[in-house]
């Protein structure tokens, strides 16, 4: 399978799912928008992954490749593509697809349990899930549930950590893919974000 991802900024890479990739033998490419670099035609990838970023879906005067980034998920989804949203990502899938993306009650920093949802049980890909386990989180806004998708998790802090929809798209708005590398990279590159109070804000420790 031939996997490609869009990547934000430098600092958000797709760290384990590399080494996901490596294990099954597909292929991986990536692009850099914080680089300008071009996207792939839809001819060029099966499999599409959107990472993360500190910018939101609305910030498209500070970072005008958003709009672009925006159709060419759209055209992604219209041509039936897999596709895999983490964070930012999950929040520009969740856009094109029609649903708010907006402030959350919290910020929610750190390693903090998520729950499956019953919506999961009708999941090809949550179904097997854990009724809960511990995830990483970095992230201030969140999104409703577009329309046709399917709730899967939750959290205490943000009611909508992830959905399905059509059985080939996951949003994720917390990270499955981090590793202890790219977790020091966030804390390194957004340390601010961490001297902030919250209920649900944990130290660098």
């Amino acid at each position: 399978m031939r996997i490609h991802y869009v990547q934000h900024v430098h600092f958000e890479t797709p760290a384990n799912i590399f080494r996901w990739v490596e294990e099954r033998e597909h292929s991986i490419k990536g692009t850099k928008l914080f680089l300008n670099e071009k996207l792939p035609d839809m001819n060029e990838f099966d499999f599409l992954v959107i990472m993360g970023g500190p910018m939101g879906v609305y910030d498209e005067d500070k970072f005008p490749w958003l709009v672009e980034e925006k159709k060419f998920i759209e055209k992604a989804v219209k041509e039936g593509k897999k596709i895999l949203g983490i964070c930012l990502g999950a929040q520009l899938i969740a856009d094109v697809l029609g649903a708010k993306v907006y402030k959350n009650r919290y910020k929610e920093i750190g390693w903090f349990p998520v729950y499956i949802t019953k919506g999961a049980e009708k999941s090809e890909v949550f179904k097997d899930f854990p009724e809960n386990f511990t995830a990483f989180h970095w992230h201030g806004d969140t999104f409703d549930i577009p329309e046709g998708a399917v709730h899967t998790v939750r959290s205490e802090a943000c009611e909508n950590q992830a959905f399905e929809y059509e059985g080939r798209i996951i949003g994720l708005q917390f990270h499955l893919e981090t590793n202890k590398e790219s977790a020091q990279a966030l804390i390194q590159n957004s340390v601010e974000e961490l001297m902030e109070k919250g209920d649900y804000i944990q130290s660098p420790e």
